[in-house]
């Protein structure tokens, strides 16, 4: 966005450093008083004299023609490559907060759109994990209680039994550990309770 900015700029110096060269240039002054001149000596009729002024304008008009075009490309070129992208980062942020984490961010620069998209891609990776986490514990879960239930059921528990229960029952205590550890690493919101 900043060589945007520098193109505007060094677009108006120049085109600015070019008209005060010629308003400060010894030159106009010599045309204009040529011409006041050639009209006292009755050379030239009044609208002539201020041809060295006329040319000024002109080129005044010339440089802000050339500084809008200036303006007008540097815009094209920036929703090319600013909006553009920045559109295509919100549909499919809109699309992975639906629901859809298999949607990613393709962004071809290297500037801070490419990051943030990257940064998007890990996020949806990062959800996903966590969504395969909790659906590995919900399966071990079922089955635990599913386990827990049939032993129950039978009102006799053999060793063999007591030790699959066991087994059944560290497993998933690891992995709701697991996602403890990772719920503990986010920042949920929160609502505060305001005083009566």
């Amino acid at each position: 966005m900043i060589i945007y900015f520098l193109l505007i700029g060094a677009a108006s110096l120049m085109m600015g450093v070019e008209f005060l060269a010629d308003t400060q240039s010894k030159g106009i002054e010599k045309a204009i008083l040529v011409e006041f001149q050639n009209y006292s000596d009755g050379k030239v009729n009044g609208d002539e004299i201020f041809k060295p002024i006329q040319r000024l304008r002109s080129k005044a008009i010339l440089m802000i023609g050339v500084i809008m075009l200036v303006i007008v490309i540097v815009l094209t070129m920036f929703i090319k490559n600013i909006t553009e992208p920045l559109q295509h980062m919100i549909e499919t942020v809109r699309e992975i907060s639906a629901g859809d984490l298999s949607r990613t961010v393709r962004i071809h620069s290297n500037n801070e759109l490419a990051m943030l998209g990257t940064v998007i891609n890990e996020m949806s990776t990062n959800l996903q994990e966590i969504l395969v986490l909790t659906g590995n514990m919900c399966d071990t879960g079922r089955q635990l209680f599913e386990t827990t239930n049939d032993l129950i059921d039978t009102k006799k528990l053999p060793e063999s039994d007591l030790i699959a229960l066991k087994t059944a029952m560290d497993r998933h205590h690891s992995e709701v550990m697991m996602i403890t550890d990772v719920l503990a690493y986010f920042n949920f919101y929160s609502v505060e309770k305001k005083d009566a």
